[in-house]
């Protein structure tokens, strides 16, 4: 059973930071890219950053300059750094990505598919 595990919400005032951890568990054979999205009240969940197994990051507009995304591949973990937070970054986090994995049909082979985290709630308030 894979699966994601966020950690790292909770409150902040404006203009703290907080880091945000996802470890992927279970069989795996490679992570691909991995992303933080978030989602607030009433709003569509949006990715937020995004970071592919080489290295390759890209950033919503919103959080350029103020978020950094980075992986370990032998730790199986992406984190998010959030600096500078302001009240509209208040949202659950949420880790995604693209994983291979042992096939479970029965047959040899792999299967692909995408897993997300459970989520984490960030909120940014004096």
């Amino acid at each position: 059973q894979v699966q994601l595990v966020e950690s790292g919400g909770g409150l902040v005032q404006p203009g703290g930071s907080v880091k945000l951890s996802c470890v992927v568990s279970g069989t795996i054979i490679t992570i691909n890219t991995m992303e933080w999205f978030r989602q607030a009240p009433g709003n569509q969940r949006e990715l937020v950053a995004g970071i592919t197994r080489d290295g390759v990051t890209n950033y919503a507009d919103p959080v350029k300059g103020r978020f950094t995304i980075s992986r370990d591949n032998n730790k199986r973990a992406v984190s998010l750094q959030m600096n500078n937070l302001k009240p509209e970054d208040t949202a659950v986090y949420y880790c995604h990505a693209g994983v291979e994995a042992p096939a479970t049909n029965g047959m040899d082979g792999i299967d692909e598919f995408d897993q997300w985290g459970q989520g984490t709630q960030v909120t940014v308030s004096s």
